[in-house]
């Protein structure tokens, strides 16, 4: 089988997607990956063969634009780029299509690639990493904004889809979609959800489907799927951890590049706590100069080989870091900033496994104070404990691979 995967956005949403791809590749698959050019050699370290979706420079701008993380700008700051190198997602597929029969499998943001299911005919499995995507009315997701019981939720997602999404993306979209000789469509977190399949990679117990969610659709579990993972942890890294006690690792995520006051109340809280931590950001200038001894930034740890020597995580609450939280069994604090972050920061507060501070609460005494209280408190150990043994034994990769495949011989009948 020859499958086209293709993804838009940071480290957490590539991974899960990379490591999908490989561990189809591994069954004998021919996959190609197309995704921004900032993940080429991630993506040829596997193995893939690569496509580029947008360059470096296009990648650098989205980070560098504050806009992109606030809870209410962030969608339409992220579809405004996009719309530079969706027309090419299209024509990927066009390309890949005339050398023979192909499936895709694309996030939720990659509506080139929706089009040419739509337009082209081609097999385009859906692939949600986190709940937030996808809508349900008897279950709504929290997302910014949003609030109360179930109801309220229902019609505060009706008002933004309505004044909201569809206007930042349909006027641009269906005058594409015309030009092709296709219908307009609206309600665009309905329509993408493919109606050849949808694949959602987080476990039941962190968000059950509920009836009305699209079909067909398919539920496994998290990827848990870092690059360099099976790679030696570095000499620095390994000597900061073995000479004290367990850190509190510290992240506002892959892709931000605005966070100098979180690493500031970051370094405050654990000198408060008299605590050792490790602050992890690709952009070092953003990092508070002058370290204390007990505290080291570095660059780019797996999360999966850091966090077992950790004692907590506080980051921003994308899906990726939060599940490997709680494959480590250590509390988490989370800071929400936009996209899926409050939906996921809501559900790791009903397990009894971390909570979240609003960014404007976001300083030193308090992310002491609430870091102080969930590491002393046993009954927070314990459900960190329980949740990490459900996901032991679990293989999110080799689940997911299994239903897409079978969702891929559904939609080829």
């Amino acid at each position: 089988m020859r499958i086209l995967c293709t993804t838009f956005g940071s480290s957490g949403d590539v991974f899960p997607m990379l490591g999908l791809g490989a561990e189809l590749q591994r069954r004998g698959n021919e996959v190609i990956f197309a995704t921004n050019d900032h993940f080429e050699g991630m993506v040829r370290e596997q193995g893939l063969l690569f496509e580029s979706l947008g360059t470096e420079e296009q990648f650098q701008a989205i980070v560098h634009d504050p806009g992109l993380w606030h809870p209410r700008r962030s969608f339409e700051i992220l579809f405004r780029n996009l719309k530079t190198v969706l027309h090419r997602q299209y024509e990927l597929f066009a390309k890949h299509a005339e050398a023979g029969p192909i499936v895709g499998i694309a996030n939720c943001l990659s509506h080139g690639a929706f089009v040419a299911r739509d337009k082209l005919k081609v097999p385009v499995i859906t692939l949600h990493v986190q709940p937030a995507v996808l809508w349900s009315d008897i279950e709504p997701p929290k997302l910014p904004g949003m609030f109360g019981p179930r109801w309220l939720r229902r019609g505060l997602f009706r008002i933004a889809e309505r004044y909201f999404a569809d206007p930042v993306v349909c006027p641009w979209l269906n005058a594409w979609r015309s030009e092709l000789g296709l219908p307009p469509i609206k309600q665009i977190t309905r329509w993408w959800n493919s109606p050849s399949g949808v694949l959602c990679m987080f476990p039941e117990w962190y968000c059950s489907l509920q009836a009305d969610c699209p079909k067909p659709i398919s539920q496994t579990d998290f990827p848990l799927w870092n690059h360099r993972s099976n790679q030696r942890m570095s000499d620095d890294v390994a000597t900061f951890l073995s000479n004290g006690s367990a850190p509190i690792v510290f992240t506002p995520g892959s892709a931000n590049m605005h966070g100098r006051e979180f690493f500031e109340a970051a370094v405050q809280a654990c000198g408060l706590l008299n605590r050792r931590a490790v602050l992890l950001t690709d952009f070092p200038e953003q990092v508070p100069s002058n370290l204390p001894k007990s505290v080291a930034h570095f660059r780019y740890v797996p999360l999966d080989l850091l966090l077992p020597h950790a004692s907590a995580f506080v980051h921003h609450g994308g899906i990726g870091s939060s599940s490997q939280a709680m494959l480590a069994g250590i509390p988490q604090v989370l800071m929400p900033l936009a996209h899926d972050q409050f939906d996921n920061a809501e559900r790791i507060q009903k397990l009894g496994i971390g909570d979240t501070i609003p960014v404007r609460c976001f300083t030193g005494p308090q992310v002491a104070k609430i870091l102080k209280r969930l590491l002393e408190s046993a009954e927070v150990s314990e459900s960190c404990r329980n949740i990490a043994s459900r996901m032991i034994a679990r293989d999110g990769l080799r689940l997911s691979a299994d239903a897409f495949e079978r969702l891929c011989a559904s939609a080829l009948r």
